[in-house]
């Protein structure tokens, strides 16, 4: 009977390799997230509006800086602007592709109007059923005036 008590299941969980691949799991998220966040600078106008549906996908989303350069979001290089014919072929074919995605554009408060509308133009002839814009929520007015 000295034999069966030497036998006995042991109750301890080995926690190593968890730990092990949870920072793993961590220096991956390090790493990439700063990654995540790359775009232009854009001084978005101030606005109330309503959230648009979220979606699965990512959407289509233009940008125009305060000097009328334009930039797409999707591609190897969304940092650099694009040309606008450059722009219309990169977004037609993203669209042959999944006409569902949704397109939005990011227009600088203070860039000239005309630059917001080209583009707006641009996107319907690239295939975009319809096209939003992207503002930014009004900080809240402390002396009382709406």
């Amino acid at each position: 009977m000295a034999r069966c008590d030497r036998r006995r299941a042991m109750a301890e969980i080995n926690v190593v390799p968890y730990i092990d691949v949870m920072l793993v799991l961590l220096v991956i998220f390090m790493v990439t997230a700063p990654l995540l966040n790359q775009g232009v600078e854009v001084d978005l106008p101030q606005a109330t509006a309503e959230q648009l549906p979220r979606s699965e996908e990512e959407p289509i989303v233009v940008s125009v800086d305060l000097n009328g350069n334009y930039f797409l979001n999707l591609g190897e290089t969304p940092d650099q602007p694009i040309e606008m014919r450059d722009l219309q072929v990169k977004v037609a074919a993203i669209l042959r592709h999944r006409p569902d995605i949704p397109v939005l554009v990011r227009g600088d408060q203070n860039v000239d109007y005309g630059h917001v509308v080209r583009v707006m133009t641009l996107l319907q002839a690239a295939g975009a059923p319809s096209v939003g814009l992207m503002t930014q929520e009004p900080l809240a007015n402390t002396d009382g005036q709406s």
